[in-house]
């Protein structure tokens, strides 16, 4: 398994370079560079996979057998739900799919399903207007979209 952890951290590596690459590749924003723009999450995701990724190739797992029991059942769960998150982003709108996706999450990992689900609506509506004021990062609205000031 030592390994395996380390043909996958190199992969991971490639992956890294390839999407930080990929990231300077947009174009510049109207109006000129800014300090924060649309690469500038990519580059950081970037650099966070390329140092996990060394620290897999550097240190790896001891052999453990994979957890085919519910671990296994709850983390496919889980990709399946970062998948749909992914596809459901742009026509629900991110605080929807957020919300969406992190209650069940939550509910996944053992929160009561309202609790979940507020947690997602509210992590939801922080990150939306974090973006949005904040950073000035238009995110979609989706369904929410008649809320839009302009």
């Amino acid at each position: 398994m030592t390994f395996n952890d380390r043909i996958f951290g190199v992969l991971m590596i490639v992956l890294a370079v390839a999407y930080g690459w990929g990231a300077t590749q947009f174009p510049e924003p109207f109006g000129g560079a800014e300090a924060v723009g649309p690469d500038t999450f990519p580059k950081l995701l970037a650099v966070v996979l390329a140092i996990s990724s060394l620290y897999l190739i550097v240190r790896p797992d001891p052999d453990h057998a994979w957890p085919w029991s519910r671990t296994g059942i709850e983390l496919i769960i889980a990709v399946v739900v970062l998948i749909l998150y992914a596809l459901l982003l742009q026509p629900l709108g991110f605080i929807i799919s957020t919300t969406l996706a992190v209650g069940t999450l939550c509910w996944r990992m053992g929160s009561r399903p309202v609790n979940a689900y507020i947690t997602g609506a509210v992590s939801g509506v922080v990150v939306y207007f974090l973006f949005s004021f904040a950073l000035d990062l238009a995110l979609p609205l989706g369904l929410l979209s008649f809320l839009e000031v302009n």
